[in-house]
């Protein structure tokens, strides 16, 4: 295969596997974010207020119940091929979940002996099979499933969505209704992939020397443990903060706005996950350096196209879909927005350390973040309320951009084309119109016309990529003897 035929290969598989992610991660977050507007209508800003800490928490906890295993097991997956190396993977990786689950669970039953912590055991339940959830999805990417993968997302959004409606709005069970929702529709995702791919019955052997297998994984997952804190403190300590300043009801205005905040992280997700395996696996390529250029150039495109599609369409849909008592939100949305994109680049750099499976190197940055998080919020979030928060969250990723974007000298050089400067200039000055422009036609108006700009800040053979992909599923092959 020529070089540009390569290129084209590999550029053409991210472009698939992008679509697969792209079909399972928004199908699924697309129910989410209907459940947002059930919740705002059926659950008072106080018990949602306590749920979202409560969700904060158990993503706190996560990465020590999974000793990060779910990057490990997912990497080391995805460089073999041999059944007996992913046996002792898997097994390795199920021992450790179900000790972790008991260490849990005699937690949990010390601290309903001796406090009195609203919904402790449904916490516990949640904990458990989110657990298993983040790291048993891995596992199917790691085989090679990646239909599985976004499908058990799809199943679970659609647990959560008809649970929801059982729980919360026909039987009015309120914060109960969407613990027990969000439990069982995981659960029904696990036994999906058991019964797609049998992982514990071809993969589980309990007899398996783990010795090796255990210390490389533990290796590479361990480093990230204290980094995954000082995500936690940096994405979560504004919700502390709020809530401590401002009181709860705030907390769940910010918990709204911040629910569709993430949509932005969602379609980040996708293009990260899709990356993520092509450029493990393209690592060691000789045209490494063009190649990871050109998909950071388009995904700044990619993500000014995004933000404004986002901001714009969510701006005008605002009243219809999210309760009065929460419309004030509308107003963080943008900002957050930016914080959001902000974050999305600095995780591209991630791959470095992934690629050269070198994850100690992350945690000086991630520190350093944590500490800016958390010291901007305290002397901001007291004077300037959630305003203070949302500049927060932009410091605190615009010093982890700049430091990554250092420190991946060492692993590859990105080239800044000059046409990103387009995108970058609509994300910055986007905020302007949003803020100042209530007309619905002049919203949608700039929204077209900042996306048609956008798009041409995309390196044009991204473009030219998208388009034959495209063509190529829309257009039937002619069976004209020439195939």
């Amino acid at each position: 295969m020529t070089k540009v035929g390569k290129h084209k290969s590999r550029s053409t598989k991210f472009l698939k596997d992008l679509g697969i992610y792209a079909i399972g991660n928004l199908g699924s977050k697309i129910i989410t974010f209907a459940m947002v507007a059930v919740y705002t209508h059926y659950v008072n800003k106080g018990e949602l207020g306590y749920y979202d800490l409560c969700l904060t928490i158990i993503f706190l906890i996560i990465p020590f119940v999974t000793l990060q295993l779910r990057d490990g097991a997912f990497r080391f997956l995805l460089e073999t091929q041999v059944t007996d190396q992913r046996s002792k993977i898997v097994t390795f990786v199920y021992r450790t979940l179900v000790s972790s689950s008991v260490i849990c669970l005699v937690a949990t039953i010390l601290l309903a002996m001796f406090t009195s912590i609203d919904y402790v055991w449904y916490c516990f339940a949640l904990l458990v099979v989110m657990s298993f959830f983040e790291v048993v999805t891995q596992v199917a990417r790691g085989l090679g499933d990646n239909v599985g993968f976004v499908t058990a997302g799809i199943i679970s959004s659609l647990g959560i969505f008809v649970f929801s409606i059982i729980f919360v709005v026909v039987l009015p069970w309120g914060i109960n209704g969407i613990f027990i929702a969000n439990i069982l529709a995981r659960i029904l995702a696990l036994i999906f992939l058991e019964m797609r791919l049998k992982i514990i019955a071809t993969y589980f052997k309990p007899n398996v020397n783990l010795k090796q297998v255990a210390r490389d994984l533990i290796k590479y997952s361990l480093p990230l443990l204290p980094g995954s804190l000082c995500w936690w403190l940096t994405g979560s300590s504004d919700r502390w903060f709020i809530n401590y300043y401002l009181g709860i009801e705030v907390n769940g205005l910010y918990a709204v706005a911040f629910r569709f905040n993430s949509i932005i992280l969602i379609l980040s997700t996708i293009f990260y996950q899709a990356w993520q395996e092509t450029a493990i696996l393209q690592y060691n390529s000789p045209d490494r350096d063009k190649f990871f250029s050109k998909m950071f150039n388009t995904y700044i495109g990619v993500l000014a196209i995004i933000i404004t599609a986002y901001s714009f369409i969510l701006k005008s849909l605002y009243p219809i879909i999210i309760d009065a008592n929460y419309q004030e939100s509308v107003n963080y949305l943008y900002l957050m927005g930016i914080s959001a994109v902000i974050f999305a680049l600095a995780a591209f750099f991630d791959m470095g350390y992934q690629c050269a499976k070198d994850t100690s190197r992350t945690l000086p940055a991630i520190i350093l973040a944590a500490v800016v998080n958390i010291v901007f919020n305290h002397f901001l979030v007291k004077y300037y309320g959630v305003y203070g928060a949302i500049a927060t969250s932009i410091i605190t990723y615009l010093v982890l951009f700049v430091y990554r974007l250092h420190d991946m000298k060492r692993y590859f050089k990105l080239s800044f084309y000059p046409s990103t400067t387009i995108a970058v200039l609509i994300i910055l000055l986007g905020a302007v119109p949003f803020y100042f422009f209530n007309s619905w036609w002049m919203l949608i108006l700039y929204m077209v016309v900042a996306c048609a700009l956008a798009l041409v800040a995309v390196p044009k053979e991204t473009r030219s990529e998208m388009k034959a992909l495209v063509l190529q599923k829309l257009v039937p092959k002619s069976n004209n003897g020439f195939e």
